[in-house]
């Protein structure tokens, strides 16, 4: 099967790159992006020590086996691993081809777990199948990347350039998406997928003075999530002055920062931090980073970000660098997802913004996050085997 070709046919370049090429057709595929291979393999790893880590008091209290979650965090590495492999084998335009199919079983799923899906901590967004849990909202924030992807790789430049056959649709398909995913409850995935598609569309050739509409609607709809409930409002507020509701909506943020300060320079050993002993909420999942900069301080954090900076620098280059429109947008998309997710909980956890339920790819314990965080980085790799040398 050949490649698409070109990049809007004989319309124009987008905006990354200089000029259109030809799709790579029947030339030899290179091996991987090795960077990004290796950028993978290191953060997975520091995930599962982190998890093993910071879970073992919390499973010891509740299920009488320090390795529980560990054991279940390197079962979903090794799902993970498995796809992984397999997307670097399938050449990605032939995800452009099930864009259809994909759409529809996005949102089957995300009307599904509304429906029929597990409640946990208050909000559903479990789908349960016997003891396995998945998250019908990590599935979405991978394959909107895609439809979206495909939907602008379709069009040639004048179409990008219409509101109405472009944009206004796209905006409405994700909305949608992001709508349902909002109904779980789940604000910060719904504002990942949107931010991701926004930068979709620039990418693609959208013009500037469309984004002045997008943002203003994108600010409207976010403060009417915010203030139209009254736990989301709690929350901001104790973003503003944590101190001020310190046992109650201001608890992680203050705790979180507790951790990070303790940590100083060198950090309190692995293995040593203080704030997992039932101080810290959720610090083998969102805040995480929280128990890494305790335990491995300022260096272990900036080593974690240096591996995320890495992944993002080959992504974008990737990107850069891919032989056609449609590689170009979903290079692009999935190193956005995953600068998009490490930027909402790093802020959250160092207190820069207000706290929301976004994980720490391929660090926080949860089995959808990091099997679809390998799938994308997956497709990713196999675009990588067909750039611009």
């Amino acid at each position: 099967m050949r490649a698409p070709a070109g990049r809007y046919g004989a319309d124009g370049p987008v905006r990354l790159w200089r000029q259109p090429r030809a799709g790579t057709g029947g030339a030899r595929r290179q091996p991987p992006d090795a960077f990004l291979l290796l950028g993978t393999a290191a953060a997975v790893g520091l995930g599962l020590v982190m998890i093993l880590s910071a879970s073992s008091v919390t499973a010891a209290a509740l299920v009488h086996d320090p390795f529980y979650y560990f054991q279940r965090q390197l079962m979903w590495a090794g799902v993970g691993a498995a796809a992984f492999v397999i997307c670097l084998r399938i050449d990605y335009w032939r995800w452009r081809d099930l864009a259809p199919l994909i759409v529809a079983a996005t949102f089957g799923l995300l009307g599904l777990v509304l429906v029929a899906g597990r409640v946990v901590n208050g909000s559903r967004r479990w789908l349960g199948f016997g003891p396995l849990l998945v998250q019908p909202s990590e599935f979405a924030k991978l394959t909107m990347v895609i439809v979206v992807s495909a939907w602008l790789a379709a069009r040639s430049e004048r179409q990008v350039r219409s509101f109405l056959r472009t944009t206004l649709p796209i905006l409405g398909l994700v909305g949608a998406a992001a709508g349902l995913i909002l109904l779980e409850p789940d604000l910060g995935t719904a504002v990942a997928l949107a931010a991701t598609s926004v930068v979709l569309l620039y990418v693609a050739g959208v013009p500037p003075l469309q984004f002045v509409a997008i943002g203003g609607a994108g600010v409207a709809a976010l403060a009417a999530a915010i203030f139209g409930s009254a736990y989301r409002r709690e929350r901001f507020l104790a973003f503003l002055h944590p101190q001020a509701q310190a046992q109650g909506s201001g608890y992680h943020i203050l705790q979180s920062l507790y951790a990070l300060g303790s940590g100083g320079l060198f950090g309190v050993g692995l293995g040593q931090s203080r704030q997992k002993w039932f101080y810290l909420p959720e610090e083998h999942t969102d805040f995480i980073f929280a128990v890494l900069g305790e335990e491995l301080g300022f260096i272990g954090g900036l080593l974690a970000l240096s591996l995320f900076g890495l992944l993002i620098w080959r992504g974008f280059r990737i990107a850069a660098r891919a032989p056609d429109l449609f590689g170009s947008l979903l290079a692009a998309g999935l190193t956005t997802m995953l600068a998009v997710q490490v930027i909402v909980n790093i802020g959250v956890v160092s207190g820069l913004l207000p706290v929301t339920g976004i994980p720490l790819p391929m660090i926080s314990y949860g089995g959808s996050s990091l099997v679809f965080t390998l799938t994308g980085l997956g497709i990713l790799a196999n675009i990588s085997r067909h750039v611009r040398t």
